[in-house]
């Protein structure tokens, strides 16, 4: 499995297609890994080099020093994508993020919109939670998890349990979705990573204001609390029935894009986007990245 070195990780990544084709890099999303574009990819390595890289604390991502705080915070995700993007050498590729991975790909698109031609956001809305923003109960309630996480015990679930209780936010979080087990099993390989657990606590605790985040991104957190505006085209795909990061989260956010804001709902599709309608979710890739192909 090839990899590239950033700043603080040794970034794991898969790739398919056509190394001179035009780039789409797939950023997976929590709880989850990289073959949650396992559907996906045949579609795209017709016309397109796909790369796929594993998040901070998953699968064979490493950290360099064992000094390295293991932050989880959104700064922290949108600097390692885009010294990915720098390090693995590819050209203003289209970005498509899944859950985390949208969120990495909004800090891209808004602080580094340099490095990419356009961005596909699935299953996350921008600038949509924070220790100052408001959301409603509803919401709230499908973020217990998050909550959670500040009890000893919600942390030692995600030490301990983490595949029975990532087992029941998938079942979750997608109600109309039927996984099999094989499926499941093959992503959780990648939570044994040990960095997982902490990781996984500190995006929350950080993401809600009850923990400092990693120093190293003071000055980036400080640029993406004024909420900047994203400046590559944006597409948005939300399945209707997301209970977890709701469909409102989406809605209304056109005013953050100054280079054109698409959203599409897709009817009977959770929270899994890219598992459980593959086949549109390609569709939707393709037809967005032949709209922007010749814009600089």
């Amino acid at each position: 499995m090839p990899t590239v070195r950033t700043t603080y990780l040794h970034i794991a990544y898969e790739e398919w297609g056509d190394p001179s084709a035009p780039a789409i890099v797939l950023v997976h999303g929590w709880p989850d890994d990289v073959h949650c574009w396992e559907q996906v990819v045949p579609h795209l390595t017709r016309t397109h080099r796909v790369i796929a890289p594993h998040l901070r604390g998953h699968g064979r991502t490493r950290f360099r020093s064992e000094d390295t705080p293991r932050s989880g915070q959104i700064a922290a995700l949108g600097h390692d994508l885009a010294e990915f993007l720098d390090a693995v050498g590819v050209q203003r590729p289209i970005v498509v993020g899944h859950d985390w991975g949208a969120r990495a790909g909004y800090v891209v698109g808004a602080l580094y919109a340099h490095l990419l031609r356009g961005l596909v956001a699935i299953s996350a809305g921008y600038g949509s939670s924070g220790p100052r923003q408001r959301i409603s109960y509803e919401l709230a309630h499908a973020y217990w998890y998050e909550w959670f996480v500040k009890t000893e015990r919600g942390r030692r679930a995600f030490e301990e349990d983490r595949a029975d209780i990532c087992r029941y936010l998938w079942q979750s979080w997608s109600p109309g979705w039927h996984f099999d087990d094989a499926e499941f099993e093959t992503a959780s390989k990648a939570w044994d990573n040990d960095d997982w657990p902490n990781i996984t606590v500190h995006a929350y605790l950080q993401r809600w204001g009850e923990a400092p985040g990693a120093p190293e991104y003071d000055e980036l957190e400080n640029r993406l609390s004024l909420v900047p505006s994203v400046k590559v085209p944006t597409l948005v795909l939300h399945g209707n029935d997301d209970a977890d990061n709701l469909p409102h989260t989406t809605e209304g956010k056109e005013a953050h894009f100054v280079n054109g804001y698409q959203r599409r709902l897709l009817d009977g599709v959770g929270h899994f986007v890219p598992r459980e309608a593959p086949t549109p979710t390609a569709a939707a890739i393709l037809e967005f990245a032949a709209g922007i192909s010749t814009e600089e």
